[in-house]
């Protein structure tokens, strides 16, 4: 894998893979993911600091449980995208999707409940006889393996411009919520790993 990724016109455009009717995960050595996990109903609960902070927490903590490197990162109004390596031989990408998203989740509906009950209307969801309130979009979100150094240093700078292709920051070191000032030489908020 390369030590720094470089700015390329492959960074402009999000590779691709064709669409299937139904995700499936591929827990395979040696790949790394590029993850992306949507708010309930595109709802901008991720605009609000604390929501990005338990993100942040949930993230350190889970990439230390479950054995894995966080390559970058950007956390967007209603969605984030992650790019993380499991380092051990075997992992479940599904396990470790549900240990970053589920406190965030927790938090959330708890902060709602004493502080904004109003809002539990619209996170509420009724599947049979069961209740649900939602942070999370339903799903594991999108899960792409990533084995090429140059797809990874594209998804790497698709990440890092999200801000800016939504116009919410000139460049992409200056949003607060990315591992893009890392790799530009300043802070993020969660230092990532080294490639």
């Amino acid at each position: 894998m390369p030590q720094k990724p470089h700015r390329s016109h492959a960074a402009r455009v999000r590779p691709m893979l064709p669409k299937s009717t139904h995700r499936r995960n591929f827990n395979l050595q040696g790949h790394a993911h590029e993850l992306t996990f949507s708010c309930y109903q595109r709802l901008q609960f991720l605009r609000a600091e604390r929501s990005c902070n338990w993100l942040i927490e949930s993230l350190e903590a889970a990439r230390h449980e479950k054995d894995f490197a966080v390559w970058a990162y950007v956390i967007m109004p209603e969605h984030a995208h992650l790019l993380i390596w499991p380092q051990s031989s075997e992992y479940n990408i599904s396990e470790i999707r549900r240990v970053i998203k589920e406190p965030v989740g927790r938090n959330a509906i708890a902060f709602l409940e004493e502080n904004s009950p109003r809002w539990l209307s619209r996170v509420t969801r009724k599947r049979g006889r069961k209740t649900e309130r939602l942070f999370w979009q339903s799903g594991g979100g999108y899960d792409r393996n990533i084995e090429s150094p140059h797809v990874l240093q594209a998804v790497i700078e698709y990440i890092h411009l999200n801000p800016v292709r939504r116009g919410l920051a000139q460049a992409p070191q200056d949003w607060h919520w990315s591992s893009a000032a890392h790799y530009a030489g300043g802070i993020s908020p969660l230092i990532p790993d080294q490639i």
